[in-house]
């Protein structure tokens, strides 16, 4: 029984069932989300080829969708505290489906990125408010199995994803990838009414308007800089003066949230052992899930000559691997080392890059679809243990701000991890390009997902730096219980 007023009532209205209904519906709210994500990323070319776009400029369909995640999650424990978990799920789902009939039925590119932006917002508001309900209706004990379950249904939707949005792309249009998500986020605003507590705090802190702006703005001139410095020169004043100043930016959003009285970035969850670890683990996953997510589609159809759909079948198979895999590494969560799920996590990763890169437009589509199912097997085993391990080590006051930090560094990771291999795949493949204008695309584009691939095995070896500091934590959270 949860210690939240609103919650018992919810309990004792529907008995211990209350815990399963309640996941149901933030799994839902979040499956609808995340299904919105990665979608799209089947339907890259079709829209490349519409508005004649290149890779450093379409990969802010995803780009801008999870910066501006980054920026949701922040806003997720002001919204619950102003709103309640029930209306501020609402409120978030309503301008989602709004967001996504706007980027359906867009008629051009820059209000395509808006729209994306604007799902991305409302998404990072309604993830992190799954884990905070997933903590308030179950027991320490059965956390990770919760998590665990809660996730094998989230990643059926990205599982499905493509291959969903490869029949929609062939059979009509990419349009409809933005419209098939709106009969799951109908039920997950009904089950939202009706599941979700609507307790509200009397007094709900300021949002810290300053903060936001400085995140917003450093995060939206770094991203933009490092994409833009090869079409535009580096030295271009606009660009270098977004180059400076975003990161610029972002320092001083650290040191406002320092001696902010409500800040967006609670900086304590740090002076927690092995919390930094988790933190950045999870900015390696997102680079790690995310940009595969993102190049994996691009390949099949650019390299191997795939068409949509054929590459988001493709994908299914890692999808399900993923989702299937998620009960049991809960169930492990609970009872093995968390360092030993990761670190198998991170090796199955580097073996999987290792072997797209040996990869070549003559790889058969079953090497292909196995060496994907080995990258998504090694997410997860990653993320559960990296997720619930972080937040346990947390004070019962911090685990909120915890779970948005959390989610923050794997979106911030995915934003990075694609706009970088983005540039990667353009700036090796023009170069090849030039070079060898005999080779044709596919060569040239071989090239450049190779350099990508390259760059995402040297992130992951460089995860058992952080791997260390998780593993002090855990033995410092065993020996309290001991």
């Amino acid at each position: 029984m949860s210690d939240n007023p609103a919650v018992a009532r919810l309990f004792e209205r529907h008995g211990p069932r209350y815990r399963w209904f309640a996941t149901v519906t933030v799994m839902l709210g979040t499956l609808s989300v995340v299904l919105a994500s990665t979608i799209i990323n089947v339907a890259v070319p079709s829209i490349m080829t519409q508005y004649a776009l290149e890779q450093d400029q379409v990969h802010w369909l995803a780009t801008g969708f999870l910066a501006a995640m980054t920026v949701g999650m922040l806003l997720n424990a002001w919204a619950v505290a102003r709103f309640g978990s029930r209306g501020a799920f609402l409120l978030a789902m309503g301008v989602f489906v709004a967001a996504s009939l706007l980027g359906g039925f867009a008629n051009g590119f820059p209000v395509l990125v808006l729209a994306r932006v604007i799902q991305g917002v409302m998404a990072g508001m309604i993830q992190p408010l799954a884990m905070i309900t997933i903590f308030q209706v179950f027991p320490l004990h059965k956390r990770g199995q919760a998590m665990g379950i809660y996730g094998m249904g989230v990643i059926l939707g990205p599982a499905i994803a493509p291959a969903l949005g490869g029949v929609l792309v062939d059979a009509w249009s990419w349009r409809a990838t933005f419209f098939v998500v709106l009969p799951a986020c109908a039920l997950a605003m009904a089950l939202g009414r009706a599941f979700l507590p609507n307790h509200r705090e009397a007094e709900a802190p300021r949002l810290d308007w300053a903060g936001l702006a400085l995140l917003s703005l450093g995060l939206t001139a770094t991203l933009w800089a490092m994409a833009s410095g090869l079409r535009r020169g580096w030295l271009e004043p606009w660009l270098l003066s977004a180059l400076v100043g975003g990161p610029l930016l972002l320092i001083a959003f650290v040191l406002w949230q320092r001696r902010a009285t409500h800040p967006l970035f609670d900086l304590r969850v740090f002076a927690t052992p092995g919390f930094g670890g988790g933190f950045l683990l999870s900015m390696a996953i997102g680079a790690g899930v995310f940009a595969s997510t993102y190049m994996f589609p691009l390949y099949f159809q650019q390299v191997s000559g795939f068409s949509a759909s054929a590459s988001g079948l493709m994908l299914m198979p890692a999808g399900l691997a993923m989702a299937f895999i998620f009960p049991f590494v809960g169930y492990l969560t609970d009872r093995w080392p968390l360092t030993g799920l990761v670190a198998t996590g991170l090796l199955f990763f580097i073996a999987s890059m290792v072997l797209m890169r040996a990869a070549d437009p003559t790889t058969a589509g079953v090497w292909l679809v196995t060496w994907a199912v080995l990258a998504r097997l090694a997410m997860g085993l990653m993320m559960p243990p990296v997720t619930t391990g972080s937040l346990m080590m947390l004070p019962p006051a911090l685990i909120s701000q915890g779970s948005g930090i959390i989610n923050f560094g794997r979106q911030i990771g995915g934003a990075l991890g694609i706009n970088l291999c983005a540039i990667c795949v353009q700036f090796f493949s023009d170069r090849y390009w030039q070079a060898y204008p005999e080779a044709g695309h596919p060569r040239a584009f071989e090239v450049g997902f190779d350099d990508a691939y390259l760059m995402l095995f040297i992130v992951f070896v460089l995860g058992f730096w952080p791997l260390r500091a998780l593993r002090r934590g855990e033995r410092r959270l065993h020996a309290e219980k001991s």
